[in-house]
């Protein structure tokens, strides 16, 4: 078993390394989008299944909160989080829009829309993506693999360079976390 967990935290180690390596500029990109969507009154608004639902719920609550700074709440918000919505739409339409219903009557032009998944397959992010674009909303894309056609729909696109699940959202979660220090830091210093 020693040997197991050896290979696990390697594994992870080097996904972050190879983000280290390559995938900079594209962190950049994203904090400069959630700079810009917070500076001109907007909303950033997650949303993902299973451990990317937590994930945008972690996140949102990293933005309204606190990350490490004391600070004034930044707007964000997690689409996962109210089953009355959530359940109501899926009986009533179908899963594939729960977050694309949401979308549309919570979203407005100066939001950025976050769609997490790890396949970049899921149907209702991409729904989601897709409805946030049709309302003029700017979209990010968390995903891994090959990026799926989530990675193809949203303006920025961060693919995780890993197929294992497990790595693909440790690596969201620790970009999430690097985003949220970068955007503290920044809103603080000028507000």
């Amino acid at each position: 078993m020693r040997d197991t967990i050896k290979d696990i935290i390697l594994e992870s180690i080097h996904v972050k390394e190879e983000i280290m390596r390559n995938k900079i500029p594209e962190i950049l990109d994203i904090a400069d989008a959630f700079i810009t969507t917070l500076k001109k009154g907007g909303k950033i608004i997650f949303f993902g299944n299973g451990g990317s639902a937590a994930d945008s719920q972690h996140l949102a609550a990293e933005l309204v909160g606190r990350f490490k700074k004391d600070r004034g709440a930044l707007a964000a918000l997690a689409l996962t989080t109210n089953s009355s919505i959530i359940t109501s739409l899926s009986n009533d339409y179908g899963y594939e829009i729960v977050f694309a219903k949401q979308i549309e009557g919570l979203g407005s032009k100066n939001d950025l829309a976050i769609g997490i998944s790890t396949s970049g397959k899921a149907k209702n992010v991409i729904a989601a993506i897709k409805q946030a674009k049709k309302m003029g909303l700017k979209t990010i894309a968390l995903t891994g693999k090959d990026g799926g056609e989530l990675a193809k729909v949203a303006d920025i696109s961060f693919i995780v360079p890993s197929e294992i699940t497990a790595r693909i959202q440790e690596a969201h979660i620790t970009v999430g976390h690097v985003i949220c220090e970068l955007v503290e830091g920044e809103l603080s210093k000028n507000g």
